[in-house]
């Protein structure tokens, strides 16, 4: 059965978007160009389930891409946006939410101050910018697969939806933007090393995810974080951690709180969104008060942003971090536990090699994926790149056609919430077995 025939709803509203979006949506990995066929459309959401605009329900293995931690419309949650929507949606003026939400960020994390922007690449982006503004310097570290936004320097060699649609460059970006981007394999400190070794007086920051989940979840190797912040000030540069997905994902204080203990680093600069923000647009990025007393209107390094720290978003942000206590973290990590087990035994039953990895390559993490056809961890973007990615696409419909959608990429996260519950684990259980044989059977000319 084809696309319109399952889904007639959606496939209408797709050939309407098309005609007034390019692709026909408005972030490209929700597409589907990866795993093929046409986008579902959604209508609402509620706790761990999604139900589409033609009445299908599914587990939801995506969380709006990681922000969703209690699950969709969580009642309190709703009840503190409502509220706060009554009071108006936005004033152009300081608000008492953005306030409470910035010192419940500063109590949890390594940021003496934070500033509160719209979007991750808004918080990536003013980042970079204060760094060479503090450092007066313009040469950047990134490393390959990280994607932190899709600000023009950042953009070489980025993971996630780059790769997943098979763009081979940043047509748009001039060659002098990326000009001072210095691009390094991720977990390789000889490399970090050399690079230090040739650039250290010209370099203003290295940045990388704090644990990568665009290029599928690649953990930093035992010490590494705590290498590049060391490596980072010894040649004064600045240390940014973007922690735009693992913040408030994978603990109370992201992976800072995870690994920043066992290794002893802290980052000069840190990003955080998704979580932060309750589903809503909001993201942040915060340090030392040295540097960011840099930012106006205190110092000369100019930001803003006319709906940063928007009073609906704030709130609900500041809702979602009150309710993530110790005990979600458990549930959800116990949780993550188990699925990670059911999708390993149904994919070596069906004889499909593979790799499930999470965030921590010491100790347990929620944020997961998959990397198809490997037998051996995956330590950096050419490992990513080198599995067997085609394996994904009919792994993915027959998932979604057993009521479970996951990511439209074999390159993403898989995302749980606290509201994922035996029903929901039942569900996914059900349609492992199906969709690992039809992985298993997959052939190199189904991917496209």
């Amino acid at each position: 059965m084809d696309d319109v025939s399952r889904h007639p709803v959606s496939q209408q509203l797709f050939d309407r978007a098309r005609v007034v979006s390019p692709g026909g949506v408005n972030s490209p990995v929700r597409a589907f160009r990866a795993v093929g066929g046409s986008p579902i459309f959604m209508a609402s959401g509620s706790g761990a389930w999604l139900t589409d605009v033609d009445g299908g329900r599914y587990v939801d293995l995506v969380g709006s891409w990681g922000p969703m931690l209690l699950g969709h419309a969580h009642p309190e949650v709703l009840s503190a946006v409502n509220e706060a929507v009554a009071r108006g949606t936005s004033f152009g003026t300081p608000s008492e939410p953005e306030v409470l939400l910035a010192e419940e960020i500063v109590e949890r994390t390594p940021a003496d101050l934070v500033r509160l922007v719209s979007s991750g690449t808004e918080a990536t982006m003013s980042a970079i910018r204060l760094a060479r503004g503090f450092t007066a310097r313009d040469k950047i570290v990134k490393f390959a697969g990280c994607y932190h936004g899709h600000v023009d320097a950042l953009l070489a060699e980025a993971g996630s939806g780059v790769v997943t649609l098979g763009i081979p460059g940043t047509p748009g970006v001039p060659a002098h933007v990326t000009a001072d981007t210095i691009v390094l394999p991720f977990n390789d400190r000889a490399a970090v090393e050399a690079a230090f070794a040739t650039y250290g007086e010209e370099i203003a920051c290295l940045i990388t995810e704090a644990a990568p989940g665009n290029m599928g979840v690649v953990p930093p190797a035992p010490g590494f974080n705590g290498f590049l912040a060391e490596i980072s000030a010894r040649h004064g540069a600045l240390f940014i951690s973007d922690e735009v997905m693992t913040g408030f994902r994978v603990s109370r204080s992201g992976q800072w709180g995870v690994d920043g203990a066992v290794e002893g680093w802290r980052p000069d600069l840190v990003t955080f969104g998704k979580v932060m923000g309750g589903g809503f647009p909001a993201a942040a990025f915060g340090g030392r008060v040295d540097v960011m007393e840099l930012l106006a209107p205190v110092g000369p390094v100019y930001q803003a942003g006319t709906l940063s720290g928007n009073p609906i978003a704030t709130t609900a942000g500041l809702a979602t971090l009150r309710l993530a206590t110790p005990d979600v973290y458990a549930r959800l990590d116990e949780t993550s536990a188990q699925l990670q087990q059911l999708v390993g035994e149904a994919l070596t039953a069906a004889g499909v090699k593979h790799v499930v990895q999470n965030a921590s390559a010491e100790s347990f993490s929620n944020m997961f994926s998959v990397f198809w056809g490997v037998d051996a961890p995956v330590t950096d973007f050419a490992g990513a790149q080198a599995q067997e990615a085609w394996r994904y696409r009919p792994f993915f419909h027959a998932m979604l056609d057993s009521g479970v959608y996951l990511p439209p990429s074999a390159f993403e996260c898989w995302f749980l919430s606290a509201a994922h519950d035996e029903e929901a684990l039942s569900r996914i259980a059900e349609a492992l077995p199906g969709a690992a044989q039809a992985a298993a059977a997959a052939t190199p000319d189904e991917w496209i």
